[in-house]
């Protein structure tokens, strides 16, 4: 008895040491927004809490200023949504069809998929450029949008879940008159509810915080996802740092609340079929 206390109270002090750890540079970043710039030049991020140097000037500045931070936050949010939405929709049909089905090549074009999740993006970017190029896709939404509509880790995600899933359940849809699709939207989808959820966040994560693809290929400043308008606040010429602490700050709550609403759906997808049963 008391050895598992003695267990439970390491690991309880474990994780709390990596927890504060974890959130100590949401704790810088949150004080330096409510710094001046020059102090942020003069002293960097720091966990100082100087409250003669601390006001909401930087907030003002954000949401009455002159400048284009919520046409960025736009941007990234609708492609966000809409990139999310496809890659979960497609990656899932995907992954269905390699789980549920049998059909010559299955098994080569899972390896494929399995290839691709090992080939680094930055090998692929100047071939994903030229192709861009080449089909007038440049400086479009539709650029950044279509390349991760079939993301290979998803689809791998998706196929282990349904492998978990008893085969019965579609059987049973096809014994009753379902057609493919029925089976799958009325029977299948409910259940992948927590897979859907774990993908969502995680895919949202990638697309928000998309920076080099997104620069790659959009040159029209009204475009511009958030990562890019904030780089743009760093330049040779001047840096605008009251605009980008308290920028970068408040970018982070989206995908804190997409964390905070999906969290249970979360865990219940990441751990399923952790355990065999």
């Amino acid at each position: 008895m008391r050895k598992e206390i003695s267990i439970r109270i390491v690991l309880f002090a474990f994780f709390a040491v990596l927890c504060a750890l974890v959130l100590v540079p949401f704790y810088a970043i949150a004080l330096g927004s409510f710094k001046p710039g020059k102090e942020l030049v003069r002293n960097g991020l720091n966990l100082s809490l100087d409250l003669s140097v601390m006001s909401f000037d930087n907030f003002v500045f954000l949401f009455t200023g002159n400048h284009a931070y919520f046409l960025w936050f736009f941007n990234s949010f609708l492609l966000t949504i809409v990139q999310v939405a496809l890659t979960l929709l497609v990656s899932a049909f995907v992954a269905y069809g390699f789980a549920a089905y049998e059909f010559k090549g299955k098994n080569v074009l899972f390896i494929c998929v399995l290839l691709i999740m090992m080939v680094p993006f930055e090998i692929l970017l100047l071939p994903l450029y030229k192709l861009t190029f080449d089909l007038g896709l440049m400086n479009t939404f539709s650029a950044i949008v279509l390349p991760g509509v079939a993301n290979a880790s998803t689809i791998f995600f998706f196929r282990q879940y349904l492998r978990g899933i008893p085969n019965e359940i579609i059987t049973a849809g096809r014994v009753d008159g379902a057609s493919e699709y029925g089976i799958y939207f009325r029977l299948v989808m409910p259940i992948m509810k927590p897979a859907f959820a774990a993908m969502a966040i995680l895919n949202g994560m990638h697309s928000w915080n998309n920076l080099l693809w997104p620069f790659m290929v959009l040159s029209d400043s009204n475009k511009y996802t958030l990562p890019i308008g904030l780089k743009t606040l760093l330049t040779p010429y001047g840096n605008n740092y009251d605009l980008l602490i308290v920028g970068s700050f408040f970018s982070i709550l989206p995908i804190f609340l997409l964390f905070v609403g999906f969290q249970k759906y979360f865990i219940d997808g990441m751990t399923a079929g952790a355990v065999k049963g």
